[in-house]
């Protein structure tokens, strides 16, 4: 049992919920700290780094997505607009440029304020929309990195879906 803000016991950790589901998946991970993971998942298009971060402050659990992805100071601009693009689409989560390291990173925290206790159907869902929001935009970020497309033409290049094969 550990102690909410209010005073309340939790009957599990949040990030206990995480590294279960890890395990389970057969995901690399690593809890050096009791309220943080880090776990490595490998997607279609690049290897993501899902960290959790447990706030017991806000009783929340912090999710943060990250990619291979360093975004030069030239294209910081356009960065910044592709990413107010992406999350004009996004329900759930969003994707930051950390400014101080210039990286790209999807975000999203679950509230378990009162007490509440994180579920494996609730982390897998994060984990879900996390990768799925970074497999579905990742190619966008590249456009605009290596390719030299406008933010508009890039999201719009990564929403083309091909169907079929040649």
């Amino acid at each position: 049992f550990i102690e909410t803000s209010a005073g309340e016991e939790r009957r599990e950790h949040p990030v206990d919920v995480v590294e279960r589901l890890a395990a389970v998946n057969d995901w690399a991970f690593d809890r050096a700290e009791t309220d943080e993971i880090s776990i490595l998942v490998s997607g279609r298009l690049a290897t993501y780094d899902v960290a959790f971060t447990w706030l017991p402050d806000l009783e929340s659990l912090h999710v943060s997505c990250s990619f291979d992805l360093k975004a030069p100071s030239h294209k910081r601009m356009a960065i910044g607009e592709l990413t107010q693009l992406i999350n004009e689409q996004l329900w759930l989560g969003h994707f930051d440029l950390w400014s101080h390291q210039d990286v790209v990173m999807f975000r999203h925290a679950l509230c378990l304020a009162g007490g509440a206790g994180a579920s494996d159907a609730q982390c897998g869902a994060v984990v879900k929309a996390a990768l799925d929001a970074c497999e579905t935009y990742y190619q966008a970020f590249q456009f605009v990195l290596w390719a030299g497309r406008g933010p508009r033409e890039a999201i719009a290049m990564a929403a083309f879906e091909t169907r079929g094969t040649a």
